[in-house]
């Protein structure tokens, strides 16, 4: 019998394009994404609002809207099915396969707002069970019984009392606990999280955070975390994925991204965190504003809030380059003919002072960012 073992691949997007046809032309939302995930590992894609990170991992789901055109690529999971392994391209598959067929079996989603995630109208109970009568094919008492276990592996107590209770009835950490009960109640491989904390007060947020590195160290399942909080980041990803304008512009493993980025919109994203150990009175910012996709995009899209473009930032887009077998960066920075370029002194006198320290430290304490 075949098996998918830590550290083999499970899921990998390939040159993903996208575009959403509007009324004032056609937005390229999308634009050659690639990424991989393997068996047990976290992986995080961050950037600005807008630059496609959760349009990435809702294709991955099938969540599409009607104004939606896939243009290009692969998005190739690979599974399990009666003892056989299997690779499927989920851009191929209806709506309906992936919704019967993968969607909550294998492929599960925590979204940002837990309310709007679960259905006013059902109480905990039913909404759990729902999941496991169809993909589990439980009976209903089977069900309810599993469903009690559920809320309680999530740090639920009185989970009895909660099964019949109303989303209303729930407080925003406690809703959030239950989407992820139901998103784990058929033993997905991989758990998507989009912003999964940032509805909820931030006494809750951590909880949340080590609720789901504990099911993913007893389950052995695959997460992807969007976020733009990269504190989030350093203390849930192996791997990070940099996203801007609809591209990865770099990508490496956490280590790499915090203490050694070499995109200047990486530099950018860690120089605006908030750091208490600046005597500056205001945050910084990066200049400008992300490219209008409705246009062209010609040569590098980062080029114009670039204070280290060069000429031909204007003119091509970079291609990735390898600075490491696990790091690659899209900047003509790289390019061996490039001029030498240092980070900004503030970013690398912050990294000097997280030295000796690991990433997980570095999140532990989003003020020495």
């Amino acid at each position: 019998m075949e098996e998918i073992r830590i550290g083999d691949p499970i899921l990998e997007v390939k040159d993903l394009s996208m575009s959403f046809e509007t009324t004032r032309g056609t937005l390229k939302a999308i634009r050659g994404v690639n990424f991989s995930l393997r068996k047990g590992e976290t992986v995080a894609i961050v950037g600005e609002s807008g630059s496609g990170k959760s349009v990435t991992v809702k294709a991955v789901v099938g969540i599409l809207s009607n104004n939606q055109l896939v243009d290009g690529g692969e998005i190739l999971y690979s599974y399990i099915d009666g003892g056989e392994k299997k690779t499927v391209d989920l851009l191929k598959l209806s709506k309906k396969q992936i919704i019967s067929q993968i969607n909550g079996k294998h492929i599960a989603m925590v979204f940002q707002d837990p309310m709007t995630a679960l259905n006013p109208l059902l109480t905990v109970g039913n909404q759990l069970v729902e999941g496991l009568c169809v993909h589990m094919k439980m009976s209903k008492p089977d069900a309810w019984r599993r469903g009690i276990e559920l809320l309680t592996e999530v740090g639920i107590m009185e989970p009895e009392l909660y099964m019949k209770r109303y989303p209303h009835q729930l407080s925003g950490g406690m809703r959030q606990r239950v989407v992820i009960a139901i998103a784990m109640s058929c033993d997905p491989d991989i758990l998507i999280c989009d912003e999964p904390t940032t509805a909820l007060d931030v006494t809750i947020q951590a909880k949340i955070l080590e609720l789901i590195q504990e099911l993913q160290r007893t389950r052995s399942i695959s997460v992807i975390y969007i976020t733009h909080d990269l504190g989030v980041v350093a203390k849930v990803a192996d791997f990070v994925a940099v996203m801007y304008a609809g591209k990865i512009v770099e990508r490496g493993t956490a280590e790499e991204i915090y203490f050694s980025p070499r995109h200047p919109y990486t530099w950018g994203l860690l120089l605006s965190m908030p750091d208490l150990s600046t005597t500056d009175t205001r945050l910084y910012t990066i200049a400008g504003s992300p490219p209008n996709l409705l246009h062209k995009v010609d040569g590098d899209a980062f080029a114009v809030r670039n204070a280290y473009a060069l000429n031909v930032d204007f003119e091509e887009e970079p291609p990735m380059f390898a600075v490491s077998d696990t790091h690659e960066v899209a900047s003509w920075l790289e390019h061996p003919d490039a001029p030498e370029v240092h980070m900004p002194e503030t970013l690398s006198n912050r990294i000097a002072k997280m030295r000796g320290l690991s990433v997980k430290e570095v999140g532990a304490d989003d003020s020495r960012l």
